[in-house]
Parts: structure tokens; sequence; C-alpha cells
């Protein structure tokens, strides 16, 4: 094959081609490695629950599997406020160093 059709040559030969039309072809491209989120039962989700109570009255550290559509995110910290009416826990890593996680997210914990 030609080497203009490798790597970058594909766009830098194709003179019809518009930045915009590869910024939406790209775009395409990564919304295409999008997953779906995995189905959890119910009593995964009370272990999960049991274990991120423990946290926060033990104040022990846990660490926390993040559901993300590209990637997982794995946290690690101290549950220090379970907020039930938004389904939210607060993670802190640090003093100033917090994120709030939905409880819908987390894949699962690890005490």
């Amino acid at each position: 094959m030609s080497k203009r059709l490798e790597g970058n040559g594909l766009w830098e030969s194709s003179r019809i081609i518009i930045p915009e039309h590869k910024e939406a072809y790209l775009k395409l491209m990564k919304d295409r490695q999008r997953r779906g989120k995995p189905e959890i039962d119910d009593q995964e989700v009370q272990l999960i629950e049991q274990a991120l109570i423990e946290s926060y009255n033990t104040r022990q550290p846990v660490t926390l599997v993040v559901f993300s559509p590209f990637d997982d995110e794995v946290m690690t910290g101290v549950i220090t406020v379970i907020n039930t009416a938004r389904r939210e826990v607060k993670l802190s890593r640090g003093e100033d160093d917090f994120s709030w996680i939905k409880l819908e997210d987390i894949i699962s914990v690890n005490l």
C-alpha cells in the first residue's frame, strides 16, 4: 500500500477533508469505544453499602472502583459523609481533597 495512507498521511493526502470533518470523525471513533454500565445484583449492592457504612463508622480507608464510560476509576480514601437523600458518599483523600460519588456508579468496594 502507499505510504500516504499510513499514519497521518490519510489526512495530509486528502485535501477535501476540512478540520471540522476530521474532528467529527475522531469524536465518532472515540464514542464507539464507550461501554455500558455493568449490572450489579441486589446482594452485591448490599455488600457495597455495608462496606461504605463500615468505612464511615470506623474511619477506615476504603478502595472504590467507580464506573466511567471509557475506563473505570480506582479511588482510595475514607467515607466522611453519607447522603441518603441524594444517594451519594463523600470520599476524602486528604484534608482538602474529596469527591462526591453516586452510589449507583460504584462497581466494587475493598476495605
